[in-house]
């Protein structure tokens, strides 16, 4: 056997990991909205009034899944609005409050 094949291999120490408790996480910023556009004229009054609550209940959804509120049953409607309160939306009414739970339900 050749006299190379007995050295040990120098060992290499491992890379750190990066650790969360180390270093703190870099959270994005808040985004820019996109550029609002008129909604297209001619449609009947309950569509534009289905369409704003749609909206507003996803707004509303995306709120409380980042604010750890993750299952719909834990989203009562005294959250939803004391939610609304914060991000400043208009306080929901409870076919609103049912449409939000309705989002989180499906965005599992």
């Amino acid at each position: 056997m050749p006299a190379a094949a007995l050295k040990p291999k120098p060992t290499r120490k491992p890379l750190p990991t990066q650790s969360t408790a180390q270093h703190p996480v870099l959270l994005d910023l808040p985004y820019a909205p996109m550029e609002k556009r008129p909604l297209p004229p001619g449609r009947p009054r309950e569509w534009y009034i289905t369409h704003n609550r749609r909206l507003k209940a996803m707004r509303l959804a995306i709120a409380l899944l980042d604010s750890g509120v993750l299952m719909p049953n834990q989203a009562h409607n005294d959250t939803i609005r004391s939610t609304a309160q914060t991000i400043g939306v208009h306080s929901p009414s409870d076919t609103t409050c049912h449409m939000v739970r309705a989002f989180m339900r499906y965005s599992r």
